[in-house]
């Protein structure tokens, strides 16, 4: 079913974003993007394909491992539960958003302390996703759709810039959920006639399915 985000999100996107200044030192074993890469002297341009195809996918297990890095600082520092964020094949980064905003005030500053330097090096801002990808939309829009047609009319179909949370779909807007709110009646026969729709867009919302772009 869909969620909505949280006001705790502002404040957890400020106290994890990549780029800020960090007490915490990157871990020497995580090669930067250009050691993963193995660059070397010789022009990008003179390089023969197969370097090319060995340079950018150096590049991604470098990023890769860099990501791995940021998760397990952010698991070790008071967030267990954090999973791996997803780098795709076309260099797109999907996290686990929900366990950030999950986490209390302090356990988000204890990280942000922690683990900034890495997030910055890995180019992770754990609430900050990419757009919604072709099949995530394509599962919401049937959802809202089975939503209309179940008796809540203001719900309105997806896009590829609505938010969403990795895990759990798109969410709703105030305008959207019937006087009662989701325990309303209203609203409980509407999401028990679409439950397949409902599942199926949270499934198209998983770590595991937002990775597969190719």
């Amino acid at each position: 079913m869909r969620n909505g985000r949280y006001a705790l999100a502002v404040v957890a996107g400020m106290l994890l974003a990549a780029g800020c200044a960090s007490s915490g030192s990157s871990s020497p074993g995580v090669p930067s993007l250009a050691q993963a890469a193995g660059q070397d002297s010789q022009p990008a341009a003179s390089r023969p394909a197969s370097d090319h195809s060995a340079s950018a996918q150096g590049s991604w297990a470098g990023r890769a491992a860099e990501l791995h890095a940021a998760a397990q600082c952010i698991r070790q520092h008071g967030i267990p539960a954090y999973a791996d964020p997803v780098l795709t094949a076309s260099g797109q980064v999907y996290s686990d958003s929900r366990s950030i905003e999950n986490a209390p005030e302090p356990v988000l500053s204890a990280a942000q302390q922690a683990c900034s330097t890495l997030a910055a090096q890995a180019g992770l801002s754990p609430l900050s996703e990419p757009p919604a990808p072709p099949q995530l939309v394509q599962a919401g829009v049937r959802a809202a759709g089975c939503m209309r047609a179940h008796g809540l009319p203001n719900v309105v179909d997806p896009t590829a810039q609505s938010p969403y949370t990795p895990g759990h779909g798109f969410g709703y807007t105030a305008s959207e959920i019937p006087a009662g709110g989701k325990t309303s009646p209203a609203f409980q026969a509407a999401a028990h006639a679409c439950r397949p729709l409902l599942d199926a867009e949270i499934r198209a919302s998983t770590l595991a399915s937002l990775g597969d772009d190719g």
